[in-house]
């Protein structure tokens, strides 16, 4: 490699990366070296097929597309087409299953009435009684205000302390936003305009994307170990953890990871959903992941399927997923942030850069405007 010559260097293969890389090869018509450590591109977003059963699954959990945003959603077309997938989720608690997110299903079937949407209001506001708190300060304070301590109890408390590894009372506000509330029947996860599976899956997106001549892909590559031979003016566009960037200089920000756990059964189909839940803090996974389910447009065996477990953990710092946003974490990022602002020819985001819980449309989004603003002068 000629290093004093590598112009624009690209850390990681996810959608921030590739969309990155794609930019710059195709507008820019620059020459860009993308690396990953792992042994395939596509970040947490690569998808596979399971050589037993013949069903394609994501890698590192279900993902599913959806944006409101015409232009995240117009750009992403250019390199694939989408199946009619609308994605719900439910929820076991007790051995009984529920709709998720919280609707009047839930409600009523939990409580055995049959309320009206306009009911539920009043309903509820009985329910949180004497538990409510003017300023609530944390997850647990605001869930509770919002739809009593019973579905909390029920519904919220037990998962978020096996996803986030701690007590909701630990959790900042904010996380509530990403729990859709309704009070109709409306059992779809997302509101956005678009949404849906590729059809040929995810990897065949990045594929299509870093096919561009002017980009050259090297895996099994970690950034850290080629650092010193790269010269000032190379133009690094790093997507990794913003903290392990600049060697941990300010200390260690946390974050949440996941653990899979695949098995094959021998019934054509395990629990009639893509996503299933599992709310009882003493059930160790949080959802099993059925990924027939996302492509009902194709021919997978009538007598297997694929389950995964999915089980969230503590990162042990080699694959981070979820930032754990405490104000510890928040006041550490933003003087790593400050750090990153003042080099000019570095630009650190997505997910694990930016450290936020950004969904893929998000980082998509955030990519095509960084290239924009940062590399269309």
């Amino acid at each position: 490699m000629d290093w004093q010559n590598l112009k624009y260097l690209v850390v990681g293969s996810g959608f921030f990366g590739a969309t990155m890389a794609e930019r710059i090869a195709s507008q820019l018509n620059e020459k860009v070296l993308l690396i990953d450590k792992r042994p395939h591109i596509g970040g947490n977003c690569h998808s596979q097929t399971d050589e037993e059963t013949s069903i394609e699954y994501h890698t590192y959990g279900t993902h599913i597309f959806h944006t409101s945003n015409e232009l995240v959603w117009n750009y992403i077309n250019q390199f694939t087409s989408f199946n009619g997938y609308r994605h719900q989720v439910l929820t076991t608690y007790e051995n009984k299953v529920y709709q998720l997110p919280i609707n009047l299903e839930t409600i009523n079937s939990f409580y055995n009435l049959s309320l009206k949407p306009f009911e539920v209001e009043q309903f509820l506001k009985e329910q949180i009684g004497n538990d409510y708190i003017e300023h609530p300060s944390n997850f647990e304070e605001k869930a509770i205000n919002l739809i009593g301590k019973k579905l909390y109890e029920a519904f919220i408390k037990g998962y978020s302390k096996k996803q986030w590894g701690c007590s909701p009372a630990q959790l900042p506000v904010d996380i509530l936003n990403r729990l859709p509330f309704r009070k109709s029947y409306n059992e779809s996860y997302y509101n956005s305009k678009w949404q849906g599976i590729p059809e040929f899956g995810y990897t065949a997106i990045f594929e299509k994307m870093l096919s561009h001549p002017n980009i050259e892909i090297r895996l099994n590559t970690d950034f850290f170990s080629l650092r010193s031979h790269l010269y000032p003016d190379t133009k690094i566009i790093y997507s990794g953890p913003i903290d392990s960037y600049f060697d941990y200089c300010y200390g260690k920000l946390e974050w949440r990871t996941l653990e899979f756990e695949k098995e094959i059964i021998e019934v054509e189909d395990y629990q009639g959903t893509s996503v299933m839940n599992y709310a009882d803090e003493e059930i160790p996974f949080t959802r099993i992941h059925e990924p027939r389910h996302l492509h009902t447009e194709r021919n997978y065996p009538d007598n297997k399927t694929l389950i995964i477990r999915e089980y969230s953990k503590a990162d042990d710092g080699k694959n981070p997923y979820y930032p754990l946003h405490n104000i510890k974490n928040r006041e550490l990022v933003l003087k790593y942030r400050a750090l990153a602002d003042s080099q000019p020819n570095l630009i650190i985001a997505g997910r694990l850069g930016d450290y936020r819980y950004y969904d893929m449309h998000d980082t998509i989004h955030r990519a095509l405007s960084l290239f924009n603003e940062r590399m269309m002068k």
